[in-house]
């Protein structure tokens, strides 16, 4: 109830200011499991693809922002459970299974599951080289993967400003990746990463991105 509140509220606004434009809406599988994979250009992608997207969506969070103390910590913790984040423990070496985990339970319930297989937000623009979670998760479930498409969500709220601005935003649903050829094949990494890449292949091709083939490395961290 408490989602479908937010939606009713939020959504007419974000049309009315910000007027992003919706393609392929229709792409996106009415029923059963479905992985949407995004690019990934600022922190303000997961509202909106959670706004715009015909299905709930439910995403991976940081488990610290559901165990807030008092009034205001379980108000926090219900309005990022009704917009469809899915707490996760992080900062411990089973912080990758646990995350997987999780997104396992969402696509076997039937559900809708976002991940950004780039792991991070690209700071140069490029699209990089995608993790296989994306692929381990669609072997293992036999969820459809939908490409997504953002263009321009970087503008909106540029790093260190505290406000968004207006700019011209886009999101782009693309034709539903079926990998169910490899059914049985879940344990290989070679099949695991074949099934990334296509994703990552199909992202690019939305997006008109230059496409990396390496791990995006932010700053400070080892190349």
């Amino acid at each position: 109830m408490l989602y479908q509140l937010i939606r009713l509220l939020a959504v007419p606004v974000v049309k009315l200011i910000y007027r992003p434009e919706v393609r392929g809406v229709e792409r996106v599988p009415a029923y059963g499991p479905v992985i949407l994979a995004p690019n990934h250009r600022a922190a303000v992608d997961t509202t909106l693809l959670a706004l715009v997207s015909p299905r709930r969506v439910r995403f991976l969070g940081k488990a610290e922002y559901f165990t807030g103390k008092g009034l205001k910590g379980r108000l926090m913790a219900a309005f990022l459970d009704a917009v469809g984040f899915v707490p996760v423990e992080r900062g411990n070496a089973k912080a990758g299974l646990a995350a997987l985990e999780s997104g396992r339970k969402v696509l076997d319930d039937g559900g809708v599951f976002g991940i950004y297989p780039e792991g991070t937000r690209s700071l140069d623009g490029r699209l990089h080289r995608g993790h296989t979670g994306v692929g381990s998760l669609a072997l293992a479930t036999g969820a459809q993967v939908v490409p997504v498409a953002l263009t321009g969500t970087e503008k909106l709220l540029p790093n260190g400003k505290l406000f968004p601005r207006f700019a011209k935003v886009t999101v782009e649903f693309g034709e539903p990746l079926d990998f169910s050829r490899y059914d049985g094949l879940d344990a290989s990494p070679a099949i695991r990463r074949a099934v990334t890449d296509e994703v990552m292949y199909a992202i690019a091709e939305l997006s008109g991105q230059e496409y990396v083939d390496k791990y995006h490395k932010r700053p400070g961290e080892a190349a």
